[in-house]
């Protein structure tokens, strides 16, 4: 039998072999596929933009300026925008995770007797919503038009985070729970010291989709804060300028309008400014990512959606 198996692993050695060698170039060939958009995007970013309309660029600027980034820079209301944009990111994400967890513990304890009710009530709004326009009403009802609050309180419940986060903690020891309700702690005690530290992967996974989604967000600044430069964001702010840079007749006057410089007026086109903005948005979540992967896998996989 020891001998069957020692040529039967001869045979295997090759076969294995073979295939952690297709292995490694299939993920370096997908790694180039996914890492050479951004790449190509930044090159543009970083190459003079009348050049660019020459194309013929792919990894690396072929003359290489900051002009496209100090004339997107250059309008005033970026940097508050910015900081309006990084607060409501980290405080849409912090109240949106925390409510989100707390009702997922709720609906995931059976002896909550409207669970199955309020579960597919929360199902039903992924399927069906009010529309634009009773959302709007709504809005303007609460007092919420131009507000900070109108970029959290509507998002602070995201029923598929609540999904995800809800069978993470059904897969967790019920004996863990058990043992603090003997040693005499609430149901909150037990969500705050037990629960959510069990869940940081599945927490840090649903963290990451609210932070993107948060950050990424320009419609409701648009249909809720347009007339309230105060709370202007920077995703709306970038919208603006490309908006105004694609309607143009003239993108060097519209630069000129912009930057008050004929030389940078001269140096940008609406390309190089989508390509631009392009990374300016896409910088911030690429920094964030890498703090929050080890989690990722982790977090999503105990945390599917369970038969």
């Amino acid at each position: 039998m020891g001998k069957g198996k020692a040529v039967h692993g001869r045979f295997r050695a090759p076969l294995d072999r073979i295939f952690d060698a297709c292995n490694v170039v299939f993920m370096l060939c997908l790694m180039v596929f996914t890492l050479y958009p951004f790449l190509n995007t930044l090159a543009v970013s970083l190459n003079e933009a009348n050049d660019s309309i020459r194309g013929g660029i792919y990894l690396w600027p072929r003359e290489f300026t900051w002009s496209n980034y100090e004339f997107v820079f250059k309008e005033a209301t970026i940097f508050h925008a910015t900081l309006i944009s990084v607060l409501r990111t980290v405080a849409g994400t912090v109240t949106s995770v925390f409510c989100c967890a707390m009702v997922a513990y709720t609906i995931s304890r059976p002896e909550y007797v409207l669970r199955k009710f309020v579960s597919i009530a929360f199902i039903l709004t992924m399927y069906f919503s009010g529309g634009l326009i009773p959302n709007f009403l709504l809005i303007r009802e609460l007092g919420m038009l131009g507000t900070f609050w109108v970029y959290i309180v509507p998002g602070l419940i995201g029923v598929f985070n609540v999904i995800v986060i809800r069978s993470f903690i059904e897969g967790l020891p019920e004996g863990i729970l058990e043992s603090a309700r003997i040693d005499g702690a609430g149901e909150f005690a037990t969500f705050m010291r037990i629960v959510l530290p069990l869940c940081v992967p599945v927490l840090a996974t649903v963290s990451l989709f609210t932070a993107v989604s948060q950050w990424n967000s320009w419609f409701d600044v648009f249909l809720y804060n347009s007339s309230y430069e105060q709370w202007s964001t920077l995703q709306y702010e970038l919208m603006k300028i490309l908006q105004n840079s694609n309607t143009s007749v003239n993108a060097q006057d519209y630069a000129s309008q912009f930057s008050g410089s004929e030389n940078l007026a001269k140096a940008v086109t609406p390309t190089s400014i989508r390509a631009t903005m392009t990374i300016v948005a896409s910088v911030p979540i690429i920094l964030v990512y890498p703090f929050l992967q080890k989690y990722f896998v982790k977090g999503m996989t105990l945390g599917g959606v369970k038969g």
